[in-house]
């Protein structure tokens, strides 16, 4: 039977690129499934084999292990060399963005503080 080895949940097209070819290049009997048009789907890989799946796992934690690594070592290279991107560099790329998500926080904000405000009046 068939077990749920790596979910693309958040992962990047080059990330999902690089655990294909790592499974593919130790061997492991591996398919995808895609969520659909309607995302009621799964978009995932599956392991075909289940004895196979604690080496697997080795595999796919040791890869995450070091990709996590390098993605560190690279944002601190990026922030020493001041090309990180700030908060500002964002707001000016990403205006309405922002001010999208700006607006969101007042909102949350105000609808949990607004019980409290009513009993400072009484």
């Amino acid at each position: 039977m068939a077990t749920l080895l790596f979910r693309f949940t958040h992962v990047s097209e080059e990330e999902a690129w690089e655990v294909r070819q790592l499974l593919a290049e130790q061997g492991f009997d591996t398919y995808e499934t895609h969520a659909g048009f309607w995302r009621l789907g799964v978009d995932a890989i599956w392991l075909r084999d289940a004895s196979q799946l604690e080496a697997a796992q080795e595999v796919l934690a040791r890869y995450q292990a070091e990709r996590q690594e390098r993605v560190q070592q690279e944002h601190a290279d990026q922030v020493e060399h001041g090309q990180a991107p700030t908060l500002w560099q964002r707001l000016r790329q990403h205006p309405l963005q922002m001010l999208l998500v700006g607006l969101a926080v007042i909102a949350i904000l105000a609808l949990t503080l607004v019980p409290f405000l009513g009993l400072i009046e009484a």
